[in-house]
């Protein structure tokens, strides 16, 4: 890979029909992703041109932390940096959570990188 960031197609109607693709909505901004079962949700926003606020990227930190609205995540560590009652309230640390399905979620320090090209955010 030569290093350059490249942007996904917007994803339009993605339904998570068996493909382990998901449309991510990103609130209050209204912009939606495609990301990548599997895949971290920072890195799958990346990829598309968002940027989600982050610093460790191992789910200790807690500078990540969002609400998920609606859909289902997986993290991808057994301990991630949230306590029963958060995980039950819907907070998510997106550095280590991967999509099961759509998703909703609330970041408001989500920032659109415009130095990634036009094929940045989409709205809704």
């Amino acid at each position: 890979m030569d290093g350059r960031h490249r942007a996904l197609k917007p994803p339009g109607p993605v339904d998570g029909d068996g493909t382990g693709r998901f449309a991510v909505v990103i609130e209050p901004q209204g912009w939606v992703f495609e990301a990548v079962a599997g895949v971290s949700l920072v890195e799958s926003a990346r990829l598309a041109g968002i940027v989600l606020p982050t610093s460790c990227r191992n789910g200790t930190c807690r500078t990540c932390i969002c609400q998920l609205t609606s859909g289902r995540v997986r993290h991808l560590i057994e301990w991630p940096g949230l306590s029963a009652e958060e995980k039950l309230d819907g907070a998510i640390l997106p550095c280590v959570a991967t999509p099961e399905s759509n998703l909703r979620i609330e970041v408001p320090g989500a920032l659109e990188a415009l130095a990634h090209g036009p094929q940045g955010a989409g709205t809704v």
